[in-house]
């Protein structure tokens, strides 16, 4: 799978993937996941290692308990070439100074989800 830097495509991939970091409500976040991740999906970090959507909702909730109030969101633009994928975040209160920075690296299947995220803090959360 070939990609151009902010396709329409991985644009809305990444916009779900955000989503789902965000979301608070177990229903619509599994859904997330399941869009947005392959059935056999990973993601590790330093912090976390999950598989599959199962896993990786179980992480997201335990993050999201650790860190009440606070959203990852982008900063600057997705980056994607062939089936490989790039994004910045900060995670910060709703209108706040992050507290936490990181870049994620992707690999997109071939229906376009996410096989496997791999990410790296920036700037490790104080919390």
């Amino acid at each position: 799978m070939t990609d151009t830097t902010n396709s329409p495509e991985t644009n809305e991939l990444i916009g779900r993937y955000i989503a789902a970091w965000n979301e608070t409500d177990p229903e619509r976040r599994r859904a997330l996941i399941a869009r947005t991740w392959t059935e056999c999906g990973s993601y590790v970090d330093p912090l976390a290692e999950s598989r599959g959507h199962a896993g990786i909702d179980a992480m997201i909730e335990g993050i999201r308990a650790r860190l009440p109030g606070l959203r990852f969101r982008l900063t600057g633009a997705v980056e994607s070439h062939h089936d490989r994928v790039r994004l910045c975040w900060e995670l910060a209160p709703e209108a706040g100074t992050p507290v936490a920075k990181g870049t994620d690296f992707g690999v997109l299947a071939d229906d376009g989800r996410l096989r496997c995220v791999t990410g790296f803090l920036d700037t490790p959360s104080a919390q």
